[in-house]
């Protein structure tokens, strides 16, 4: 006969065993724990809030950590003492085979390989905005995501916030009429643009792996202008202002409207002088300020909507509706639909949506509520990735899925191949000067991913990787 001494044990020991994650039974066995267990890739930053924000959700557990810059690394070692850390992904991704999911928040040049190492091992994937670099990449991510049936987030966190919902409610009601055109703005670069290269010899810091950092574009030499933040100016690594905050500021845009891919783009941008009517080559980096222009076809197939985007503290007149005293947008971001019967305003993120003139806030009376609320907002955009993939593929819809996000994504990068075309220059027949055949309005064929009209804008639809890192 068993002791009841011994029973208790074995009977402890049975149920330790059943509550083992998944990343030590193997992929496809769901635990009694209920556990997502994550891995993070670029684990500074944003990518340490990330973390945070995910195990808000008591199903997530933060398991390992990756990090090309150790001293970037520091707080989320100290939060997460038990996760395992390493410097290259891809070597993480090859021994950890069973973890759950995985958290893209790398500089933008490698959000592209790293999802799609995670995908392509059947890992669910959050990626911070802009999911890509490239065109391509972004619609090849959003295929992906159906091929591997993973749940997918990008990180643009204020897409589960209500006041996007509420934003989505009004236009839907008819307060503002048809909407036939939008504009948007923001201050951002608040980093340096516009700028020549970084010269100079430089010590690569020793908690730095800088060939790592450089992933899969070009090797050039170290310089601590790149990082760890200003790297977000250069096109070799960044996608500049609309990067970082038109998935943002455009997501009322393409949340509330029925808009397909763009048909037409167009911009013009700072010129940089280095002498008396001689512009200096600064393409290697994004202008200091950028205005862009979009057409978009209604989805219905009925006409099209045109966005205008502006930034580097740039702005759109005032409208009409607005006092001189009152505020537009945020401040410093803001867009403004413009409809057949009014306006509707609101800041980044789609917060505080306000109609113009602002009296009518007060006369009319607000829309019921017709769409689904995300507990926590922008916090709870985390959440509900968590919860998504403890339930699985197509089980839950997301705020920011990549089947939206890719779409997005592509309109965002659509402004910056408008942005490079314009800037490059060509040396004249004679010799003489230079002259800028980028700068006219592109025709985009976005089933081909193509410029139809300027096949050296083309150039920038896709990438090169370096070899043993592209897919």
């Amino acid at each position: 006969m068993i002791s009841r001494r011994k029973f208790i044990q074995q009977a402890g020991a049975a149920a330790a065993f059943t509550i083992l994650p998944r990343f030590v039974l193997g992929k496809g066995y769901v635990p009694p724990s209920d556990t997502l267990y994550i891995a993070g890739i670029g684990v500074g930053g944003k990518g340490y809030s990330d973390l945070t924000g995910f195990v808000a959700n008591p199903k997530a557990k933060i398991a390992l950590l990756c990090d090309v810059d150790d001293r970037m690394a520091i707080k989320a070692k100290e939060k997460f003492p038990d996760a395992k850390y390493y410097k290259d992904f891809r070597e993480m991704l090859d021994k950890e085979k069973g973890i759950d999911a995985v958290s893209v928040s790398t500089p933008d040049h490698t959000h592209a390989v790293a999802t799609m190492a995670a995908m392509e091992r059947g890992k669910h994937v959050y990626v911070q905005k802009p999911l890509t670099h490239s065109i391509y990449e972004a619609r090849v991510l959003a295929e992906a995501a159906r091929k591997y049936k993973v749940v997918t987030q990008m990180g643009n966190q204020f897409a589960s916030h209500e006041d996007v919902r509420k934003m989505k409610e009004m236009v839907d009601a008819g307060m503002i009429g048809k909407v036939k055109s939008a504009v948007a703005w923001t201050n951002r670069p608040v980093w340096p643009q516009g700028i020549a290269r970084p010269g100079g010899v430089h010590e690569i810091p020793k908690e730095l792996d800088w060939d790592l950092w450089l992933g899969p574009t070009k090797y050039i030499d170290f310089n601590p202008g790149y990082v760890p933040f200003n790297w977000r100016g250069w096109w070799q690594f960044g996608t500049g202002a609309l990067g970082d905050m038109a998935c943002h500021i455009l997501d009322p845009f393409f949340r509330i409207l029925p808009v397909d891919f763009a048909t037409e783009v167009e911009c013009s941008a700072t010129t940089n002088w280095e002498g008396i009517f001689k512009e200096a080559d600064y393409s290697d980096c994004g202008p200091s300020s950028s205005i862009i222009h979009f057409k978009f076809p209604k989805k219905e197939g009925k006409g099209h909507i045109k966005l205008t985007w502006m930034d580097g503290g740039l702005l759109p007149e005032r409208p009409e509706e607005l006092l001189p005293n009152e505020q537009m947008g945020d401040g410093s971001n803001g867009i403004i639909l413009e409809g057949t019967k009014g306006k509707l305003m609101a800041g980044c993120y789609g917060l505080n949506p306000t109609l113009l003139p602002t009296q009518r806030m007060k006369e009319k009376k607000m829309p019921k509520q017709t769409l689904p609320r995300i507990e926590g907002n922008e916090a709870g955009h985390y959440t509900q990735w968590v919860d998504a993939c403890m339930k699985g593929y197509g089980q839950m819809e997301l705020s920011s899925s990549f089947d939206y996000a890719g779409p997005l994504t592509e309109a965002v990068l659509m402004g910056n191949l408008a942005i490079r075309s314009y800037n490059q220059r060509k040396m004249n027949a004679d010799g003489k000067g230079y002259s800028f055949p980028g700068r006219k309005k592109l025709l985009w064929d976005a089933k081909n991913m193509k410029i139809t009209n300027f096949d050296e804008a083309n150039a920038f639809v896709k990438r090169d990787y370096r070899k043993g890192w592209g897919w």
